[in-house]
Formats: structure tokens, sequence, C-alpha cells
């Protein structure tokens, strides 16, 4: 049994995840470019390798003929019946060679071809290691900044975030510990290259799936999402248990699990509300905290009218339409906002075939409604869970 060669296969498969059975080939393929150094050509040499005790054989298959015109590929019938008195013309004769009388540049040769395959398997293996985690979020730890972009190291290989995948404003210092989500993987012969993100709205949906435990068993379903990073997000949640709530569920006690997800985000605001299959409801909830009087959707045309109480107007909007852009990706529709005296004038509430009339806005705005994101929840409800 060849105890050092076993061994250190062993080790090999354990620290680079390099199967035995690679390193065997990788082995027997050695040996034959050694064979080849050695004697110029080696179309007629075996390797066998065992794999449970390591031992391996190197031999040559000679045919038996007549006269000899090649040495390395025939052998003569007397010198054939010297091995083995049974062998006639024609046979296939085995010869054991002895691998030990190889030339140095032979040996050497078959050392190169062995770390080759090794490297080449470890690369293998690191690629396939992390094109696993593609999509999904890690932690890595910063290690340096190269001119605007940041190397941030994941484990065992060093993965680059970009400038345009950071939020703007935000810095880090090196050894500091970032949550990150990888866009993509590549193989290049120097190892993978990992790219990263930060601003990504997939790192969001994959925050709360890690922080929600409904959210990462299916009973929170997370619809849509729409982010601009390091400022603000809102998502759509729908529940697929009646005895869920899925805005709570996401909050979590005292927003105990949105909180930690705002914090990874360095402060980044989350507005949570819930998905409606109506295209007008999902609206209304997506203006959220805005309150709204009417929606009007065109699923055809993917366009809403949307009437909101003049008070309410530069809320629904946003600063910078914000709130209106974040609200028209959410859903997917193109929203255009009036505000109730802005409707009257423009007649559309006769358009909309709604008979208004002079009710104040203020009407509207009486009806209870469901908390549409968790700072509302914080302010609507006490730290027992129960309503103010």
């Amino acid at each position: 049994m060849n105890k050092e060669l076993l061994e250190a296969m062993e080790v090999l498969e354990k620290e680079k995840n390099i199967s035995k059975d690679t390193l065997i080939e990788a082995i027997e393929n050695s040996l034959l470019t050694a064979c080849k150094n050695h004697f110029g050509k080696a179309d007629n040499v075996r390797v066998t390798v065992n794999p449970n005790t390591c031992d391996f054989a190197v031999y040559a298959e000679k045919a038996v003929v007549e006269t000899v015109e090649d040495d390395c590929l025939e052998m003569s019938l007397a010198d054939a019946r010297m091995l083995n008195p049974k062998y006639d013309i024609g046979d296939m004769v085995q010869i054991p060679l002895d691998s030990k009388k190889f030339g140095r540049i032979a040996t050497q040769n078959a050392k190169n071809v062995i770390l080759q395959k090794i490297r080449e398997e470890e690369r293998k293996a690191l690629y396939n290691e992390y094109y696993m985690k593609e999509k999904d979020v890690m932690t890595g730890v910063v290690q340096r900044y190269l001119g605007r972009n940041v190397s941030i190291n994941l484990g065992r290989v060093d993965a680059i975030l970009n400038e345009s995948e950071q939020v703007k404003g935000e810095t880090f210092r090196p050894t500091e510990r970032v949550k990150v989500y990888v866009i993509e993987v590549k193989d290049t012969p120097k190892g993978p290259r990992v790219s990263v993100s930060r601003t990504h709205p997939d790192l969001v949906k994959r925050l709360f799936e890690s922080e929600v435990a409904e959210v990462r068993d299916g009973t929170v379903e997370i619809k849509a999402i729409a982010r601009e990073a390091g400022s603000r997000t809102k998502i759509a949640v729908k529940s697929n248990d009646s005895n869920v709530d899925p805005v709570g569920a996401c909050v979590g006690l005292n927003g105990s699990r949105v909180n930690s997800i705002v914090s990874e985000l360095k402060g980044e605001k989350i507005d949570i509300i819930n998905w409606d299959d109506n295209p007008a409801y999902l609206i209304e909830n997506a203006l959220s905290p805005a309150k709204v009087i009417c929606v009007v959707a065109d699923e055809e045309e993917r366009e809403a009218q949307v009437i909101v109480p003049d008070y309410q107007l530069s809320l629904a909007i946003g600063k910078e339409g914000q709130n209106a852009r974040l609200a028209a990706r959410l859903t997917g529709f193109k929203i255009d906002i009036k505000s109730e005296t802005q409707a009257r004038e423009m007649g559309l509430f006769e358009q909309m075939g709604l008979q208004y009339g002079d009710t104040p806005a203020e009407t509207y705005e009486e009806e209870p409604e469901e908390p549409e994101s968790y700072q509302e929840y914080e302010e609507n409800y006490q730290e027992d869970g129960s309503e103010q």
C-alpha cells in the first residue's frame, strides 16, 4: 500500500474539495506523459492505479512478431517465450516499466501535469461553490478600496463591489462586515470572479427571507419590490394563510424584524404594504402613507388616474416625486395623481361616473385603515400589539 500517496489524496480531497477519482486520473495522465518523454511515444503504455491502496503499475503492450521493426511496439517471438513459453506470433505481451528509472525531465513534466490538474480542479470546485450562491446574500469583510470600487472578502474569494452597485453616500471601513447580493459569478483562468451589489432590489427580499420565518417558509409571499437604494423601498406582501397578517409578520414585535433590516441598509426607509389582485386597491396601498379618494385603473393600457385630497397631494407625490415613482414601479402602472380641486375643475369625477358633489375630502379619511408601513404600524399599536 502506498500510504503517503493515499494520505496526500485524502488531504487534497478534504481541503481542496477535489475528488480522489480526479487525482487518480491526473496521476495516470502524468505517468503517460513521463513515458512519452522517456521513450518518445506512449501509445502502447497503460497505467493502472488501485483507488483503495493507491498502488500503481505502468506497463507497455508489445505485439509478438517474427521481425521486429519498432522496439517500442514490438518484440520477437524468442524474447516473448523467455517471459512465457505459451506466447505465439500475434499475441500481446505486457512488459512492466519501472517509473523510478524515468529521467529528471520526464519526472518534472509528470509533476507539472499533476499540479496543473490540481489547480484546474481547485478552480472548478471554487467556481461551483460560489456559483451556487449566485442571486443570494452573503456576508463579507471589507478589504480595501480599488479606486472607487471596493474589494470584499467572501471567504475563499474576493468579490468586487463596483461604484455603480454602491449606495450613494455609503462608505466602508476596512474589516467592516457587510451583507451583499451576489449578482454574477464568472469562471476565469485566475479563478471565479464574483460581482456583488448593495443596490439590487433582491437584496431587500433576501434580507426579509433571512429575518422573517413566514417569508422563508412561504406563508408570506413578497409579490413586488420597488427600491431607490439608500433612500426608500416599497414592498408588497401577500399572506397564503388567512390567520397570518403579512404586514405584521414582516414588521415584527415593536418593529424588531424590519428594524434589523433597516439597520443593515444604513437607515433606508422601508414601506410594507398589502398586495391586492385588484390593481386599483393595489395602487391605493402603494401610495401609502397618502390617503386616496379614488383610483380608476386601465389594465390594458397599464395606466391609472388617482384623486387625493388637496392637502394629501404633496404627500402622495413625495419628495421629488419619489413616493409616486416607487408606487408606479411597484404596481407596473403609469400613475397620474390629481388633487380633489384639480379633479373637479377638470371634470374627472363626472368622467369617472362618480357623484362626490361638494363632499369635503375629510370625509374619506375617517374610515379606519390598516397600517400600510411599519412606521404607521408602530404609531397605531402599543407594545403589546393592542390598538391604541
